[in-house]
């Protein structure tokens, strides 16, 4: 498949503009299916070059917030007023609150379906495999005390909500985090159950699950957390899955890049690369790593390079222009060329990344964490207040994502060019980083600057490259080139 772009839309935040620290659904509202308009999703594919969206918190999941039709859980296990999106509550049903008329919310998401596919976007939603919310309740295909892990003893919360009723139960059951005791800590998952995949009903139950969104016209999937989950089940779920709908995608939210070929294996389509790219250009913007120390990251990767999904911000890291990052969006130039364009892999857009969003608020239960919080009822800034900044900053965006999806960086190869651009006077490997893409006699050289000094340099570059491209040599890639601090300089010929 052709390079594209993924676009995490958190429904819950869209379009929201209220913000009270703490605040219940009534007091802050929530962003609705209803506001994901088809101007909305245009202009995505317009501006932006996005080809699929994967729709964050669309299942039901526990929440403090009552409907019809669908009781409020206990207080003392949900995480925030909202509740995590990670707590599923009913894998066959869609969170109510997305909803204008929360008893038509299922007619509202085949709307939004049929909006996306008109858009040409791919659907996707969260596959959460590992653990469900301690009130999960299905009327179809509902699981059993056999699928989860029963503990001797009665379960005794680390929270006690003030005014809520006591949660009794018993026997208590292991949290999704592998807590293994009647007693886990707030550290713990303790809004949640974790599965047993040692019962192999659990495994067709979750294959059902898949079935049925993939049947409502679910493009792909993202699959949360797959390290918990034995990968055997995934190499025959995914089986399963593709004999009937061999287009539908797979993505594994996977963190030790030394599993990453274990799921490539087991049949994902793409992986999050974190421990690898991610964590390594983190390292470099914050200085504890030189920029040449990329090249190691993606040599580790090898043949599975382009099954890989990059990214610089999703729901569980802190974003780009956070206090705990970067701490200026302006400062985020450089990574993304680097991770956006080096080579055909995926990426990953994060919605509110593009105008820079800080994630400084503290809006209740997610507390100050540079995160933009997935607990609580709560908005995003740009939401608020668009400024001139933010229209720059997508503007920069626009233009990354035009060239990113071109043919020359979309199917063109990659030449590094670290090796041959040792430190002198000219070149500095510890702040810049070098490399060529090539497609069809088309060139292009790019240098990202990850140093707060603008970089008057001269690039080396050997004749290898030129022959790996089939190419003559290029002057104006031979010239010195400028380079702003924290931005990148890119000549096609």
């Amino acid at each position: 498949m052709q390079k594209f772009i993924i676009y995490q839309l958190f429904v819950r935040n869209m379009g929201q503009r209220n913000w009270q620290p703490g605040g219940s659904l009534q007091e802050n509202g929530c962003g609705k299916m209803s506001d994901i308009t088809q101007d909305y999703l245009d202009n995505l594919v317009i501006n932006l070059n996005i080809g699929a969206i994967w729709y964050t918190g669309l299942i039901a999941h526990s929440t403090t917030s009552s409907f019809d039709g669908f009781n409020a859980d206990n207080p003392n296990i949900v995480k925030g007023k909202a509740g995590s999106p990670y707590a599923i509550r009913d894998y066959y049903d869609i969170a109510p609150e997305l909803a204008l008329k929360p008893t038509e919310r299922m007619a509202e998401f085949k709307s939004l379906l049929e909006r996306t596919h008109k858009a040409g976007l791919k659907f996707i939603i969260d596959f959460v495999p590992n653990h469900v919310a301690r009130s999960y309740y299905s009327s179809t295909d509902n699981f059993t005390d056999s699928n989860f892990y029963p503990l001797d003893g009665q379960l005794v919360l680390p929270v006690h909500i003030l005014g809520a009723d006591s949660y009794v139960e018993n026997p208590a059951f292991a949290t999704g985090n592998n807590c293994f005791s009647t007693q886990p800590s707030i550290y713990d998952w303790y809004d949640t159950i974790k599965l047993n995949y040692d019962n192999r009903s659990t495994w067709n139950k979750m294959l059902n699950i898949l079935l049925f969104w993939a049947e409502q016209g679910v493009d792909g999937f993202r699959c949360d957390m797959v390290e918990m989950v034995r990968s055997e089940f995934f190499e025959w779920a995914i089986q399963q899955v593709k004999l009937l709908y061999p287009d539908c995608l797979f993505i594994a939210e996977v963190y030790d890049k030394f599993h990453y070929r274990q799921y490539f294996e087991a049949g994902f389509d793409y992986m999050y690369d974190k421990s690898g790219f991610y964590d390594a250009l983190r390292s470099v913007c914050a200085g504890h790593q030189p920029a040449a120390w990329l090249t190691a990251e993606w040599q580790f990767l090898g043949d599975i390079q382009p099954k890989m999904l990059n990214f610089l911000e999703n729901h569980d890291e802190q974003r780009l222009a956070s206090d705990f990052f970067l701490g200026d969006a302006m400062h985020s130039f450089a990574p993304l060329a680097v991770s956006m364009l080096f080579n055909k892999a995926p990426f990953m857009i994060y919605s509110g990344q593009e105008y820079g969003e800080k994630g400084m608020q503290q809006e209740g239960y997610s507390g100050l964490d540079g995160r933009s919080s997935i607990f609580d009822y709560c908005s995003l800034s740009y939401y608020r207040n668009y400024t001139q900044l933010q229209a720059y900053l997508f503007d920069r965006y626009h233009h990354l994502t035009c060239l990113a999806t071109s043919d020359l960086f979309a199917k063109g190869e990659c030449y590094d060019l670290m090796y041959a651009n040792p430190l002198s006077a000219i070149f500095d490997p510890s702040a810049l980083f070098a490399f060529m893409r090539g497609y069809k006699g088309q060139l292009a050289l790019v240098v990202a600057n990850f140093s707060s000094t603008r970089g008057v340099i001269k690039i080396s570059i050997p004749e290898d490259a030129y022959r790996y491209f089939s190419s003559s040599r290029i002057a104006s890639f031979e010239e010195y080139i400028i380079v702003e601090p924290y931005d990148y300089t890119i000549l096609i010929a």
